[in-house]
């Protein structure tokens, strides 16, 4: 009798960690996927290959009302001291560019998930390529193009890429100035 209850418990126990490892992360990047593409964060649906920087205003007041249909991502239980970038990126025509602007020093990342694995396998940023301006050329896998001069590339495993930047904001003074350095990473279709 004691060995059954064992086993169940192991069983439920493997059950809970195959749970929360592998197929919550997978559900929350679909939410994340379907928010952002069909409702937008407040200003409606983000088209696929384009970057999506908060509003200021959602920034500075995150419980503001937002309008009909649009999700709460961008709001409930973010950071409070960077701002958000975000972007859903389909390779499988051709390569990306993403360019930031030379953040002086200041803290930003942006992060590369594939959401098959729920892995992030690449980081431009402060602590991993420093805070002078840059283009990468982001191209899925299998793509067998020239990078361009003056560009670094991050191959993707995955033509499908979330995207998740966050450029750090000092005080509420700084607002404006992060904001606009958020609004300069750019992606950009690679040129023929």
């Amino acid at each position: 009798m004691e060995y059954e209850h064992l086993l169940i418990f192991s069983v439920i126990c493997v059950a809970t960690w195959l749970l929360l490892t592998y197929l919550l992360p997978r559900l929350m990047l679909s939410a994340y996927k379907r928010a952002a593409l069909s409702q937008g964060f407040g200003d409606g649906p983000i088209p696929v290959n384009t970057l999506y920087t908060q509003p200021q205003k959602l920034f500075a007041d995150p419980f503001a009302p937002l309008p009909p249909g649009s999700s709460k991502l961008m709001s409930i239980g973010t950071n409070r001291d960077t701002l958000y970038v975000v972007g859903w990126l389909d390779l499988s025509k051709r390569p990306l560019v993403l360019s930031v602007p030379d953040m002086a020093g200041r803290y930003y990342s942006v992060q590369f998930t594939d959401p098959s694995k729920n892995i992030n396998f690449a980081y431009v940023g402060k602590r991993t390529t420093g805070t002078k301006a840059g283009d990468y050329l982001i191209a899925g896998p299998g793509w067998k193009g020239a990078v361009p001069q003056g560009m670094k590339q991050i191959s993707s495993p995955n033509n499908a890429v979330l995207v998740i930047g966050r450029v750090f904001i000092e005080n509420d003074h700084d607002i404006p100035t992060a904001y606009d350095l958020a609004k300069q990473i750019q992606l950009t279709a690679l040129s023929s």
